[in-house]
C-alpha cells in the first residue's frame, strides 16, 4: 500500500462469489466512506484462509481473484487489499494484525465488520475485541447483522455452493446477484463433438469459477468481456455439458460449450466466459452416437426456448 493511503473506511472478508449480502456491505462501507471524507477498503484474503488452516477441506472458490476483484470494483469501493494468507500471517495476534494492517497501512476511522468476524492467531480476536482495539487506537467499529434473503436465510457463500452443487442456476443466481460464470481459455479435447455436428468449446481445467453440479445446461458462451463481472462481449447462445461424457466411457470431468447454430467459430487459444442459465437435465450414458445426437439435437432446442425467455437485451 502507497505511504499516506487514507483515511479509510475498511471491511474485511473472503468475499467469495460476490454475493448479494457481499455486494449490500461493500455499499454500505462506500457510503459511510463518502461521508466521513476517506477512501472506501475491502481487505480480503488469497488464498483462501483454509489452505492454511484446513487445507484438506478448501471450498471450491465461486469466483477466481481476477473476476472477485473486477466484483467487488463494481460496488464502488476505491481499493482492495489482498493479504497474502500464509502460516506468518496466520500466527499473529488480534493486536498486531490490527496495527500493521489496519492503523499502520489503511489509518481507518471506521472499521465495519460482520457480528461473526474473528481474526487474529487462533480466531482469538472477535467484534468485541476489535472494538476495545478501535478505542485504543482511535477508529470506529461497526458491527453489521446479517443480511437476509426474502426466504429469511442469510446470504452466503456456502448457500451458493449447495446451489450449485445441486445445478438450480435460477436460485444461485438469486444469491448472486447475477449468473454464474466460469473464465478460461478454450482448450483442445477429443475434437468428439465436431465429429458428431457439434463442435465445443472445451475450458482450460484451471479456469476461474467453480463448476457446477453435471448435467447439460441453457446459456451463453461470451468473447470479449465477460459476464462473470457484468460487462459487455459478443453473447452467443450455447447448450453447455458438464461431467465425464459417459456415453464414450469418459473419466475427465470437464466444461465444454457448443455454441448453438455455428459450427465455423474457431476459439482455441481464446478466453471465454461461459454463463450458466438454466440445468436442462443430469448427465446420462446414451447407447451410441445416434442416440446422443438425437438428444443434443433436443438439447439445443430447449436451451434456445430458455434462452429466448431470459436473453439480456
Amino acid at each position: 500500500m502507497p505511504a499516506g493511503t487514507g483515511p479509510s473506511v475498511v471491511t474485511i472478508g473472503n468475499f467469495d462469489g460476490v454475493h448479494r449480502g457481499h455486494a449490500q456491505v461493500l455499499r454500505h462501507v462506500v457510503e459511510e466512506a463518502r461521508g466521513r471524507d476517506a477512501i472506501a477498503v475491502a481487505m480480503t484474503f488469497d488464498p483462501h484462509p483454509s489452505s492454511v488452516h484446513r487445507p484438506e477441506a478448501v471450498p471450491e472458490q465461486l469466483t477466481g481473484l481476477g473476476d472477485k476483484l473486477d466484483l467487488v470494483a463494481q460496488a464502488g469501493v476505491d481499493a482492495v487489499l489482498v493479504v497474502a494468507y500464509t502460516p506468518d500471517f496466520a500466527s499473529q495476534g488480534p493486536e498486531q494484525f490490527v496495527r500493521r494492517y489496519l492503523v499502520d497501512t489503511l489509518r481507518p476511522v471506521l472499521v465495519v465488520v460482520g457480528h461473526d468476524v474473528r481474526f487474529g492467531a487462533g480466531n482469538t480476536g472477535d467484534r468485541t475485541t476489535m472494538t476495545e482495539l478501535g478505542r485504543r487506537y482511535g477508529f470506529d467499529v461497526e458491527v453489521l447483522a446479517d443480511v437476509a434473503s426474502d426466504a429469511d436465510r442469510r446470504w452466503s457463500s456456502t448457500w451458493a455452493r449447495e446451489l450449485l452443487a445441486a445445478g438450480r442456476m435460477d436460485e444461485l443466481a438469486e444469491v448472486l446477484g447475477r449468473r454464474h460464470a466460469m473464465r478460461g481459455a478454450v482448450v483442445h479435447g477429443e475434437a468428439r463433438g465436431r465429429l458428431l455436428g457439434f463442435p465445443t468449446a472445451n475450458l482450460d481445467p484451471a479456469s476461474s469459477g467453480a463448476v457446477p453440479a453435471d448435467g447439460i445446461y441453457a446459456g451463453w458462451l461470451v468473447r470479449g468481456s465477460g459476464a462473470a463481472t457484468g460487462g459487455g462481449g459478443e453473447r452467443l447462445p450455447a447448450a453447455i455439458s458438464v461431467g465425464t461424457n459417459p456415453t464414450f466411457d469418459g473419466v475427465t470431468r470437464q466444461v465444454e460449450a457448443h455454441v448453438i447454430g455455428r459450427t465455423d467459430l474457431d476459439l482455441y487459444g481464446e478466453e471465454v466466459v461461459v454463463e450458466f442459465v438454466r440445468r436442462l437435465r443430469p448427465t446420462l450414458r446414451y447407447e451410441g452416437a445416434e442416440a446422443l445426437v438425437a438428444q443434443m439435437h433436443t438439447d439445443c432446442a430447449q436451451a434456445l426456448e430458455v434462452l429466448g425467455d431470459q436473453r439480456l437485451v
